[in-house]
């Protein structure tokens, strides 16, 4: 029985280290704080494990939800592979998470794009950022961030936008009916959500109040009032005319296979239609879920937990975070190539 117990504490402490080592980054992270609209934001700028820089930076942008600023982890391994290429990460809480004054549904998408506007000016600022190297990640609801933020800073030197949606009322909708059809409704269960829909839609029109929305349609499952204040203020985003405005920044687009959020195929379409094909590149992971995770392993919650803590590196579709290092790499070799051509006269 002795020896029982100690092969099950020696097996134990061997997978508490095993998950320590896994979960070990080649960063240096040190946490920051900014001040934007009179509230205070807390994060931590993730630059790479040796050399004091300047480097460039990845600015990071959430996509909804209480998100802190290292997504509970889940962008630690991003942030290592772009530290490989030589860039810095940069991530806030959003208001009201993790020591960030304010509350992120109290914001409209313009106001997300002045916060992530500061976020930038701070950090060119700093002298272990390289000013001209600064660019911006984001993942679905930053879709329509990003390319405001990137309209009206034409100076950032890229943008890398993971599953972004165009319009958000068609974005609501193609959501519904995915979620139906992955959760085998039946035609009057598709009805009925059809029908929520349209009462919904009529009530966000004429601005009505959530009382107004509880009243209407019964059961308001998880919304609240905070939520429904947040989709009034939101609900007509698009992102075309500001796609339109960022034209000839370098913008990589990252689109997943199994994405039940977001059409990927009309968001690719408007992209290429509206982005000169020299500043624009696609990637297509057609095994990624829309957070672009490995389908097989978002499935399945045991293997979802034990990858997470055993294997976070492997979360993500194969090639997604060295990809991304590599868009970073080849934009700079161009970059430097430009600057060293000689002046034709």
């Amino acid at each position: 029985m002795v020896w029982t117990v100690v092969g099950l504490l020696l097996a134990a402490c061997g997978l508490a280290g095993v998950a320590a080592w896994q979960n070990t980054y080649a960063l240096r992270e040190e946490k920051v704080s900014l001040r934007h609209d009179g509230k205070l934001l807390e994060g931590v700028l993730a630059r790479p494990a040796e050399g004091e820089g300047p480097f460039g930076l990845v600015v990071f942008v959430h996509g909804d939800g209480p998100v802190d600023a290292t997504h509970e982890t889940f962008y630690r391994p991003l942030w290592e592979s772009f530290a490989r290429a030589g860039y810095a990460s940069l991530s806030f809480s959003k208001p009201g998470i993790g020591g960030s004054q304010g509350n992120w549904l109290d914001q409209s998408m313009s106001d997300r794009a002045d916060e992530t506007l500061a976020a930038v000016a701070w950090a060119r600022n700093r002298p272990d950022v390289d000013g001209r190297r600064v660019g911006l990640w984001g993942a679905s609801q930053a879709g329509w961030v990003l390319p405001k933020a990137a309209a009206r800073d034409r100076r950032l030197h890229f943008v890398i936008a993971v599953s972004p949606a165009v319009n958000w009322l068609r974005q609501g909708r193609y959501n519904l009916l995915a979620e139906l059809d992955r959760d085998g409704a039946t035609s009057q269960e598709r009805a009925a959500a059809l029908r929520r829909r349209e009462t919904t839609l009529r009530l966000l029109k004429r601005g009505a109040s959530f009382d107004e929305y509880r009243t209407a349609v019964g059961d308001v499952g998880g919304m609240t009032a905070a939520r429904w204040g947040f989709i009034t203020k939101n609900h007509r985003s698009d992102a075309t005319a500001d796609l339109r405005a960022m034209r000839g920044t370098p913008l990589l687009l990252v689109l997943a296979g199994h994405d039940v959020n977001v059409d990927v195929g009309e968001t690719e379409a408007v992209y290429r239609s509206l982005l000169p094909a020299a500043s624009l590149s696609v990637a297509h992971y057609p095994g990624a879920t829309h957070s672009l995770v490995d389908h097989d392993i978002e499935r399945s919650d045991w293997r979802l937990t034990m990858t997470a803590v055993f294997a976070p590196r492997q979360l993500y579709a194969k090639g997604f975070p060295a990809d991304q290092a590599r868009f970073l790499k080849q934009l700079d070799s161009r970059t430097r190539a430009r600057c060293s051509a000689p002046e034709r006269r």
